[in-house]
């Protein structure tokens, strides 16, 4: 049974940082793309960051260029993103997915989700 599940969230004040862990399991990721994606209240959910399991290649939405990071660890078999000088735009559920389309950044190509974890950023 494919799982992936999502831990890290919380409240935080503007300008700090929060680091968000998916744990992987269930089958072999190489060839997928993981991603990261948030959905805030009233909207739709948008990208914000990707990866190639196999080769590392990363990926990200303008919004977050230069203040994210993500990272995936195939030993461990988790992805992370790493969030910096968080906004309070920032606040969403942050969703951890996977793709048998190795680079996307449309949420329909993602075949497994995570439940979500809350992000709140505070001004």
């Amino acid at each position: 049974q494919v799982q992936l599940v999502e831990s890290g969230g919380g409240l935080v004040q503007a300008g700090g940082s929060l680091r968000l862990s998916c744990a992987a399991s269930g089958r072999s990721w190489s060839g997928y793309g993981m991603a990261w994606f948030r959905q805030g209240p009233g909207a739709e959910r948008d990208f914000v960051a990707g990866i190639t399991w196999t080769a590392g290649v990363t990926y990200y939405s303008d919004s977050v260029k230069g203040r994210f990071t993500i990272s995936r660890d195939k030993a461990k078999n988790t992805v992370d993103l790493q969030m910096n000088s968080l906004k309070p735009e920032d606040t969403a559920v942050y969703y951890c997915a996977g793709s048998p389309e190795y680079y996307s950044s449309n949420y329909r190509a993602y075949e497994y989700w995570g439940q979500g974890t809350q992000v709140t950023v505070s001004s």
